[in-house]
């Protein structure tokens, strides 16, 4: 699938926004709607952070393996769009993991190498700066995490909160967990300014300008705004995003963290608009009137969508951070959902995380595994990130002896076995 490319940006989005209008000649009318629906989900996001109630829903893996998540949990993590998952990995564990990160970090000179890392633009137009992320992929303990049966058994869990397959088209297999290969963050206490204002990754201008997107969000454009379902899959594993480092080219039905050490509100940790169906207000924000005709609220091709206070203010009453995690606790966002980090950590320790997604099996997704799997192999950093290329001579990386079954699976071995990959 060939990445999009547009030549002339303010013409396209003036093309498109003829055309979406044209299609809906009450767009006015319908965002009201969309917007006062909004206001009311808010409304009720403010109202439980008043009481003290987490507006993000909790539940324990211990009830997904013994698959015995009750209803009003699911629609509850559906209605949001995201959901903490408590003990995915025992404290010990995941404690034992971020010394030996630390001890990765720290032998192989990391923090000297930073200094001459690849730029990285994706987050340039952002109010804040970036966040502590490391530019590591290939530690033992990240390889580890991902390969784990109890991590895979709950990102099979989240694939299947999506409708895989409608109009007798299979969009994804759920049961399937392939790897993408992200980062870490190391956030020492004390640290100030290395947050990130609210964002969507997955996809920028691209959301108003392709046609698969469009289909995507097929049910705004056409004023049944209601029918849009956050979790229906039809269309997504077919979208092109531009191509630029640090834009995702996987389909994830989940944007997510584990937790590494304590952390909570005020830790500089996450924060979440936590409105599965808040694109709709986003796309549709920016064919009012008072929008300028060659621009989509601040978008910018191959950067984050960038969600702002003068455009989309009703969408920050709901800003919330996320709840107090313990290491081996893990978070999970929707790839719609608007998040950003809190810019100070007041807290006493450091807040680390390793970046772990829920991905399914679909073409996309083999494709980019083909594309990241010499990476793996190399210690190169994975296809869609800086080519900074850090652990090529780290000592201590993980190796093909360090995966399970299950961990070659999700690389894409047997894509190899087959010839599809070159390495």
């Amino acid at each position: 699938m060939e990445p999009l490319q547009i030549d002339d940006l303010p013409s396209a989005i003036r093309a498109a926004k003829r055309e979406l209008r044209a299609q809906l000649p009450n767009y006015a009318e319908v965002f009201t709607e969309v917007e006062a629906d909004i206001r009311q989900q808010a409304k009720r996001i403010m109202a439980e952070r008043k009481h003290g109630v987490s507006s993000i829903p909790e539940l324990d893996f211990a009830d997904i393996r013994a698959q015995r998540v009750n209803q009003a949990t699911l629609a509850s993590i559906k209605e949001r769009g995201a959901c903490v998952i408590r003990r995915v990995f025992p404290r010990e564990q995941a404690a034992r993991w971020d010394a030996q990160i630390a001890e990765y970090v720290e032998t192989n000179g990391l923090d000297r190498k930073l200094l001459h890392r690849a730029e990285d633009k994706y987050f340039g137009e952002l109010q804040s700066s970036k966040p502590q992320i490391y530019g590591i992929y290939w530690s033992k303990p990240q390889v580890e995490a991902r390969q784990s049966a109890a991590l895979t058994e709950a990102r099979v869990f989240l694939n299947r909160l999506w409708r895989a397959e409608s109009d007798g088209v299979r969009h994804f297999d759920p049961d399937h967990v392939p790897v993408y290969a992200d980062r870490i963050r190391r956030r020492p206490p004390g640290s100030e300014s290395l947050g990130l204002s609210a964002h969507c990754d997955g996809g920028s201008v691209e959301r108003w300008l392709e046609t698969n997107f469009r289909q995507v969000y097929r049910h705004v454009y056409s004023g049944q705004w209601r029918e849009y379902d956050a979790f229906d899959a039809a269309y997504r594993p077919d979208v092109r995003e531009i191509a630029s480092p640090a834009v995702c080219s996987m389909f994830r039905t989940f944007q997510g963290w584990t937790a590494l050490t304590p952390q909570g509100p005020g830790d500089g940790t996450l924060q979440l608009i936590p409105i599965a169906n808040a694109m709709a207000y986003v796309l549709l924000r920016a064919l009012q009137d008072d929008v300028p005709e060659d621009d989509l609220c601040g978008a910018l091709p191959g950067r984050a969508l960038s969600i702002k206070p003068a455009w989309h203010a009703p969408l920050f009453d709901a800003l919330v951070s996320i709840p107090p995690m313990q290491a081996g606790d893990t978070v999970f966002w929707h790839s719609d959902v608007i998040h950003a980090v809190e810019d100070r950590h007041h807290g006493a320790g450091y807040s680390n995380v390793m970046y772990i997604a829920s991905v399914p099996s679909c073409a996309k997704n083999d494709a980019y595994l083909k594309r990241q799997l010499p990476s793996f192999l190399e210690g190169r950093s994975p296809p869609d990130f800086p080519a900074d290329d850090f652990e090529i001579d780290f000592s201590g990386r993980a190796r093909e002896d360090d995966l399970s079954p299950t961990g070659k699976s999700q690389l894409g071995f047997e894509l190899e076995r087959t010839g599809s990959i070159q390495v």
